[in-house]
């Protein structure tokens, strides 16, 4: 990348991130000779190769890199060195000049060469709100216009092939060895509330008041078997800025409805360590699939990532809490038995881990 830096994401103002390479050099033999594409191929089968006898028994998913922080998306919203604070919209990332490349590839073929050019100039900065912009705005924006709906659905179809170009690699690298296949998207939940839903868009998600964002990408992940992970579950609408519009709780409905259309499982994880009972009461609901519009059927997420394993969670309160939402997980659907007793099963086991969870919160400190 300090060679050649356009293998980086680059937002309009010439900012690299170096954080994953740009999907626009995708299929580019840009890595001496070799393309991006081939280098992901040849770690996976590395990765297969070395954990062969561990494989279908001992790891039995394997979560799949897709872009920054190992989600489907773009560096839209870097907080490194304070460019983006929650709740900005973000920036497109499509500037470096592979993506400028295809974008004009596009808008020739698309009989409008005037819109190859460049992004929107006038979405503003990481940190507004869509209506301190002509792009975003509810009324007139520019998202809504011809030249929007091409370069968003440009945009969100650059993403979409990527995952397809990953996808196939990986189905290919790990098929018969009895390990899942899952992709992380991520929980852009500000600004959900708006019409444009700019911060999704600046993302990658094409997902506006008008129009499904999510199911595109469960499709996608449907025709490779992967299992759609996706975050924020443990999250209330409430407990967001409410001047932001944030809306966890609705943008997970929208995500499980889109995987139930698609048949893809929904695996979920949590966005921000939580130990509390009422985020650990929000994620059993959200992992039974217990939604507001999801009609009740034999469906509930088939997994689910805990963050995170730090001093904070073997704290007496707080590991009790998690041992007692461990064995509620473990019931799924079956959670009938009284309640009662399945906190006196979770007190005997904190009880009798004890001196374990001392031990660890100690090696942890360290």
């Amino acid at each position: 990348m300090d060679k050649d830096p356009n293998i980086a994401y680059t937002d309009q103002w010439g900012r690299r991130n170096y954080e994953y390479v740009s999907l626009g050099c995708d299929t580019l033999p840009v890595l001496k000779g070799r393309t991006p594409v081939q280098c992901y191929a040849d770690f996976m089968r590395a990765f297969r190769n070395n954990f062969s006898h561990l494989l279908g028994d001992t790891i039995v998913e394997i979560q799949v890199g897709m872009g920054p922080a190992g989600e489907l998306r773009y560096p839209s919203y870097p907080e490194q060195n304070g460019t983006w604070k929650f709740p900005g919209i973000g920036a497109f990332q499509c500037y470096d000049k592979y993506m400028l490349s295809s974008l004009k590839a596009a808008a020739e073929a698309a009989s409008k060469p005037e819109w190859g050019h460049t992004g929107p100039t006038d979405a503003g900065h990481y940190n507004n709100w869509p209506e301190d912009t002509p792009f975003f705005r509810k009324e007139g924006g520019g998202w809504n216009s011809p030249y929007g709906e091409f370069f968003l659905s440009w945009y969100s179809q650059m993403l979409l092939d990527h995952g397809e170009r990953i996808l196939s690699s990986a189905k290919s690298t790990f098929e018969n060895t009895g390990v899942k296949i899952s992709v992380k998207i991520a929980g852009i939940h500000w600004h959900y509330g708006t019409r444009s839903h700019a911060p999704e868009l600046t993302a990658g998600y094409y997902n506006t008041r008008h129009r499904d964002g999510y199911l595109p990408i469960a499709q996608m992940l449907g025709r490779h078997g992967a299992v759609f992970n996706f975050t924020c579950i443990e999250m209330r609408d409430h407990e967001q800025p409410q001047d932001a519009l944030c809306a966890p709780e609705k943008l997970v409905r929208q995500v499980a409805l889109a995987t139930r259309e698609a048949q893809v499982p929904l695996a979920g994880e949590n966005a921000l360590p939580r130990y509390d009972d009422y985020a650990l009461e929000q994620i059993l609901r959200s992992s039974l699939l217990d939604i507001e519009g999801c009609p009740r059927e034999d469906r509930e997420m088939c997994a689910f990532t805990y963050l995170r394993m730090n001093p904070d969670l073997f704290q007496a309160d707080n590991w009790r809490h998690f041992v007692a939402f461990v064995k509620k997980m473990g019931e799924g659907k079956d959670l009938h038995r009284c309640q009662e007793e399945i906190e006196r099963e979770a007190e005997r086991f904190v009880h009798v881990t004890q001196p374990l969870v001392q031990e660890a919160a100690v090696a942890l400190m360290h």
